[in-house]
């Protein structure tokens, strides 16, 4: 199975790629050279747009902001990567080491339903989520893990699960294309997934994925994916392995993809949900980096040793700091 995967990536990397079209009123996207959309190249993802429309605030209410403000808002988020930590804390990575965004004029990425908030839970999902915490409220609090299981896959560096929204670093993503398949690959833990466009059935439901089973085809010049088959670890907003995730990627210009992925799963949310954002090309001598997220996994065992250390303090009356 490894060498078939190299041998797809491969193929995709020495495959020549046609003249990108300029944009504009007459552009059409690029073809490979067997005939399907390019949407080859590297992305990124990253904006400050958030998820959901916020309920307090400047943005709450308004659906739409002038260019300015949105501009204003991204370089204010990033500029807040700068500042001093807060009192008590270790700091994170400054602006540095963060992706540049695209401001939106969106106030959210999500755009069904209208109101740019996740739909309600279904009474099926509320129970089990409900479920779910009481249990965790048995093994003490929600930052004091007791043991590695308590914590995320991502944090355990095995992975970081299909990802679409990106986050502040390692937003970036590099599609290859080869007669009969598209590979996504991202940047975060370095996962790829390798989508078939022939038309192939789903593997049986018995079979359970980290990324979940994707199986894509093309619908004018939109590239449609759907995945199933995601394992019960899955999280994507309380949606586990009941998730069915359908995505668009849509070449709209030179530099740009339309990105759209719809969460259809009736026993987590009482309707179906969108989410666009675009996808601009990475370039300035930007490109993907290496992502050592196990060189020792020191994080792991200090997170552990912190709550160990927090629930001593707390028997004996302190802070734990």
């Amino acid at each position: 199975m490894r060498n078939r995967v190299a041998a797809v990536v491969l193929a995709a990397i020495l495959a020549p790629l046609p003249a990108a079209a300029q944009a504009g009123s007459d552009w059409a996207a690029p073809r490979t050279p067997w005939g399907d959309p390019d949407l080859q190249g590297q992305w990124n993802s990253q904006t400050s747009t958030p998820l959901e429309r916020p309920l307090e605030g400047p943005l709450a209410g308004r659906g739409a902001l002038s260019a300015n403000e949105a501009e204003t808002i991204e370089t204010a988020n990033r500029a807040a990567f700068d500042l001093p930590p807060q009192e008590g804390s270790v700091g994170n990575y400054n602006a540095f080491w963060r992706d540049i965004g695209t401001p939106l004029t969106r106030t959210s990425l999500i755009v069904d339903p209208a109101d740019g908030r996740i739909p309600a839970l279904s009474a099926e999902g509320a129970a089990r989520i409900a479920a779910e915490r009481a249990e965790r409220s048995t093994r003490g609090p929600s930052n004091s893990p007791d043991t590695y299981e308590d914590l995320s896959p991502w944090t355990r560096c095995i992975s970081r699960g299909w990802n679409g929204i990106g986050s502040w670093y390692s937003s970036n993503y590099q599609i290859f294309q080869a007669p009969g398949y598209v590979i996504v690959f991202q940047e975060l833990i370095h996962e790829a997934r390798i989508i078939p466009l022939d038309g192939r059935p789903h593997v049986p439901g018995s079979i359970r994925l980290w990324m979940g089973d994707s199986r894509g085809r093309w619908e004018g010049d939109t590239l449609v994916v759907v995945t199933t088959n995601f394992g019960p670890k899955t999280s994507s907003w309380g949606s586990r392995d009941t998730l069915h995730l359908t995505e668009r990627y849509t070449r709209v210009d030179a530099d740009t993809i339309d990105y759209r992925f719809t969460i259809d799963d009736p026993h987590t949310f009482t309707r179906p949900w969108t989410v666009a954002r675009p996808m601009t090309r990475i370039a300035d001598r930007r490109s993907i980096f290496e992502y050592a997220c196990h060189e020792g996994n020191y994080s792991m065992e200090g997170i552990l040793a912190g709550a160990r250390a927090a629930e001593r303090a707390a028997a004996a009356g302190g802070d734990g700091r």
